[in-house]
């Protein structure tokens, strides 16, 4: 299976009725979620680490070939310099070795404060992850990554390592004059997309627009290119965030529809395969 959709958390109460069946506890979520999508980016680690008896439970309560893409912890990230934390951040991929196969590629974001100018130390820090064992993916948010040199410089450097590049797609929030961001209290940042492949997998972060409308060309982009990697053998990571998180699952399972319908060669989804679904919120 060479691409996995899904959204960013699974532990979202505002799905009962849409995702998930109603009267469905808390509990539960994961058990479902994971029997509708094929992966989740795992936001939940970037706030807190599990312990070893949730990580172990996560494994138990997901199907096989589910996959989590867990976001190292902010302690780890969002500190200055990463060299002085590499420890911690071994220690945490340690932690999560209970997933066995569910554990796919885990990735760093970084802040907008991390800088072309520590490329040493981010080179430091992606040099001693065990990146053969373990997959690894890196988001920048600091707008000077994205010009030259410093573009050049990290795609060099992350496929040298052959380290993922995480892909933020955040042109659906900021078309048009309105900004649903406005009542989120953490703001999608307004970067440039760089369709750059450094590994053999990617992770892409579609950040949709409420509105269905207002995503289409964008997805209908994202189907051709991600025709042409799944072509070239790369495995990709699709989730799709949205500032009203009330919407992310049929805007994915609407995605799945066009990549479905274009012929791109994918898994069906397994959410489309339940004999009785929840109704399902508008599209529009």
């Amino acid at each position: 299976m060479n691409f996995f959709i899904g959204c960013a958390v699974w532990a979202y109460k505002g799905w009962v009725g849409e995702l998930y069946p109603q009267g469905t506890r808390t509990a539960d979520f994961l058990h479902l979620y994971s029997r509708r999508f094929t992966t989740v980016e795992g936001n939940t680690t970037f706030y807190a680490v599990p312990n070893q008896e949730t990580v172990t439970r996560w494994a138990a309560e997901t199907p096989a070939g589910f996959e989590f893409c867990l976001k190292l912890p902010r302690d780890i990230t969002h500190q200055g310099l990463l060299k002085p934390y590499i420890r911690a951040a071994l220690k945490f991929l340690e932690g999560m070795r209970p997933l066995g196969k569910h554990l796919g590629p885990i990735f760093a974001q970084l802040p907008p404060s991390y800088a072309p100018a520590l490329l040493d130390d981010l080179s430091n820090f992606l040099e001693a992850w065990p990146r053969t064992e373990a997959p690894l993916a890196v988001e920048v948010r600091h707008p000077d990554w994205f010009k030259e040199p410093h573009a050049s410089n990290l795609t060099a450097l992350l496929e040298k390592l052959g380290v993922g590049r995480v892909l933020l797609d955040s042109r659906p929030i900021y078309t048009g004059d309105d900004n649903p961001q406005l009542q989120s209290e953490r703001r999608k940042p307004k970067l440039p997309l760089q369709l750059s492949v450094t590994a053999p997998f990617t992770l892409i972060r579609f950040i949709s627009h409420p509105n269905l409308s207002v995503n289409q060309p964008f997805m209908e982009e994202w189907v051709r290119q991600i025709q042409q990697w799944l072509q070239m053998g790369v495995q990709i990571y699709f989730f799709v965030h949205c500032p009203i998180e009330a919407r992310s699952p049929n805007t994915a399972r609407h995605f799945q529809q066009l990549l479905e319908q274009s012929g791109t060669l994918v898994l069906p989804l397994p959410w489309n395969n339940l004999e009785h679904p929840p109704n399902q919120l508008s599209l529009w």
